[in-house]
């Protein structure tokens, strides 16, 4: 369930997300939202909400190949989601919590996820599982990561390291805390957790990058 708010917003399960944010030098547009769930004895929980902002140019310099190409023949095109994590564009991809959950566990989830993918291509060597174990420390530093946190993942076109944002409310304070992955591998694995096609962590985002990634490749 998603609305425009104010025409400078998008409401993505009651999370406002702005319809545009600055990384480096230019704006980029949010082309894809959605949220991660779990189903827990029949209860439909929501866990998170996202949102993915990129370059729009990225559709004329690196995705014409699919020009033409409908949301539904995208949505499952493991090559087309590769190419849009592989394409040399600035990313940012905006997480902020609904349902409270332990900054160890969040880390935890994402470290599994990126070994995973990097063992699987047989990219996991001693100084991944030391860039992943960072992060993991970055995120259980925070003991618990309340309803409106916000993790923000930013990968430059120019970098092939990325940068992880976390503001959280700690006694009634926002605290802002940064640290970058200078892994090119990890980082790479981390924006695929979330841009990994069928395979990745929301389905709802995959299926909203596809609908406006098709859109902009039908003009």
């Amino acid at each position: 369930m998603s609305s425009a708010h104010a025409c400078e917003t998008l409401m993505v399960e009651e999370v406002p997300f702005p319809l545009h944010v600055t990384a480096t030098t230019k704006p980029l547009s949010l082309l894809g939202h959605g949220v991660t769930d779990v189903e827990i004895h029949f209860l439909h929980i929501k866990l998170t909400a996202i949102g993915v902002y990129l370059d729009p140019d990225v559709v004329s310099k690196h995705l014409q190949q699919w020009k033409g190409k409908g949301e539904n023949e995208l949505v499952d095109n493991d090559g087309f989601f590769e190419a849009l994590v592989s394409a040399p564009t600035d990313v940012v991809i905006r997480v902020v919590v609904i349902k409270e959950i332990k900054g160890s566990q969040f880390g935890v989830q994402l470290e599994s996820a990126v070994r995973d993918r990097l063992a699987a291509v047989d990219q996991y060597d001693e100084e991944e599982e030391e860039a992943l174990e960072k992060v993991t420390q970055f995120f259980q530093s925070s003991n618990y990561l309340k309803k409106h946190s916000l993790i923000s993942f930013t990968f430059p076109a120019t970098a092939s390291a990325a940068e992880i944002t976390l503001t959280t409310m700690t006694e009634g304070k926002e605290v802002t805390k940064k640290m970058k992955v200078e892994n090119e591998n990890v980082a790479k694995m981390m924006k695929k957790w979330y841009l990994d096609g069928p395979n990745g962590v929301s389905y709802t985002t995959v299926v909203s990058l596809a609908h406006n990634l098709a859109a902009l490749l039908s003009n």
